[in-house]
């Protein structure tokens, strides 16, 4: 067990690495913002008065991209079972979208830098004077800000040492879910989490095992989501490792690959193709999933009576495994046997860490992005 909501089978079993072991001492040691924003004593930049005053709403709109909704949206879909309210995010541009401006709406608008070209655009077209509008946003006189002051909106300070991709446990991330209805300090699990040695020691494995495929060019990792809810959990992880990692001509692919669907698409080339791919299957214990009509099952497929849906889907993962043992497909595995809060802080955390352990070890800084920062000076020349 790597927590008591989660089960988690390595790659294979291997000794601790007590080189990583000592780098994540020195990171979980070090004046490092991003690893307080995972504390419970990190002070979020809202109040419950803030809460309050926008908790009646019921549709929000969060216009973001990357890191400014990612987060926000994995939060929302794994936890939809609990969360009361409607949210839309805008993260990205649409040339044809409708403009549902009949119901009573709350714009968050999220960008750290308040310069982000997509955000401004989405905000022009979606975001008006009259509307009730929350920015989260650095506290300079960004475009963003500057908008914000005009229309006299609630402005939230992001602050700048917590990048978008690593901000979803500051209030990037925690204020909608607050909005949602949930408990953001429960998603805060780090002060337990540096306390369980099993949680500590099965981190390091695994980032001894991605380097170690990463050394023989390995570097796609995929992973075989079994539970739609977490879609954009691994929308989220994507970025946090692609951007972080990706640097000096090396990095780390992450592919997200939805089964059962996929299982008729790309599964063959997972177990037949290129063997650069390295793997993460994933699984949500689910209740109440539909059962099977058995008034409609024939007998030659008997096989399926008394059975629900999450019954059926756990067997194609326990399947799937066991043709990749065969195989000898390196994968892990993490099954979630309660869909909280607390299990999703878990993962959130273990993610973060284990990314920026592994830029650590790779000898890159895992917390810029100096390309993307290319085009984004090379679309305003082309724009001006």
């Amino acid at each position: 067990m790597l927590t008591k909501n989660i089960k988690l089978k390595l790659f294979r079993k291997n000794k601790l690495n007590q080189n990583l072991k000592k780098k994540l001492t020195n990171l979980l040691d070090e004046e490092n913002f991003v690893i307080k924003s995972q504390k419970k004593e990190y002070r979020n930049n809202f109040n419950k008065k803030t809460i309050s005053k926008f908790k009646s709403f019921i549709y929000y709109r969060i216009i973001g991209m990357g890191g400014s909704s990612l987060g926000a949206q994995a939060i929302y879909d794994f936890l939809k079972h609990k969360i009361k309210k409607k949210f839309e995010f805008l993260d990205n541009l649409q040339a044809h979208i409708k403009k549902n401006q009949k119901k009573k709406c709350l714009n968050i608008i999220i960008s750290k830098s308040g310069n982000t070209i997509e955000t401004i655009v989405n905000t022009n077209i979606f975001v008006q004077k009259k509307n009730k509008n929350i920015f989260i946003t650095e506290n300079k006189k960004n475009y963003l800000h500057t908008l914000a002051e005009k229309f006299k909106s609630e402005i939230i300070h992001h602050n700048n040492f917590i990048g978008g991709r690593y901000s979803v446990l500051s209030e990037v991330g925690m204020l909608p879910a607050e909005l949602m209805g949930l408990d953001s300090s429960k998603f805060k699990q780090l002060n337990n989490l540096i306390k369980n040695k099993n949680y500590l020691n099965s981190l390091i494995k695994n980032v001894d095992q991605i380097l170690y495929f990463v050394k023989r060019k390995k570097f796609n990792s995929v992973i075989i989501n079994y539970d739609e809810k977490s879609t954009n959990l691994f929308n989220w992880y994507q970025q946090l490792v692609a951007e972080s990692l990706g640097k000096k001509g090396i990095g780390i692919l992450p592919i997200v690959s939805n089964m059962p669907k996929d299982n008729h698409s790309v599964m063959q080339l997972y177990l037949d193709g290129c063997k650069n791919n390295f793997f993460t299957f994933f699984y949500v214990k689910e209740k109440n999933s539909l059962k099977i009509n058995n008034s409609q099952i024939l007998k030659m497929q008997s096989y399926l009576k008394n059975k629900d849906i999450d019954h059926i889907i756990y067997a194609q993962k326990q399947a799937t495994e066991n043709v990749f043992k065969s195989k000898k497909i390196p994968f892990r595995s993490f099954e979630i046997l309660k869909r909280d809060e607390k299990t999703l802080g878990e993962l959130f955390t273990f993610f973060i860490l284990e990314t920026i352990l592994l830029g650590k070890a790779l000898k890159i800084n895992p917390f810029n992005q100096p390309a993307v920062e290319l085009i984004k000076t090379e679309t305003k020349k082309i724009l001006a």
